[in-house]
């Protein structure tokens, strides 16, 4: 995110120009949509999970892991 958020900055700066300024609606448009990559699997917006995958959220919160990384490693996994 970091990094999308850097280029963002750069292609309005005029810094970069050609590949980066095509990408730009791209980007607006995964952060409009509140998408997140975690362990190669990227998802957006609210996730529906079933019972086993909010347990595993819950634990995995409880060990130290963000909720939205939670979210989506519990659902690619369960």
């Amino acid at each position: 995110m970091t990094g999308a958020l850097v280029a963002a900055a750069m292609v309005a700066a005029g810094v970069v120009s050609g590949t980066a300024a095509a990408a730009q609606p791209q980007q607006q448009t995964q952060q409009t949509r509140d998408c997140r990559t975690y362990a190669s699997t990227t998802v957006c917006g609210d996730l529906q999970l079933n019972e086993k995958q909010r347990a595993c959220v819950t634990s995995s919160v409880q060990l130290g892991m963000t909720e939205r990384r939670a979210e989506v490693e519990c659902r690619a996994t369960g």
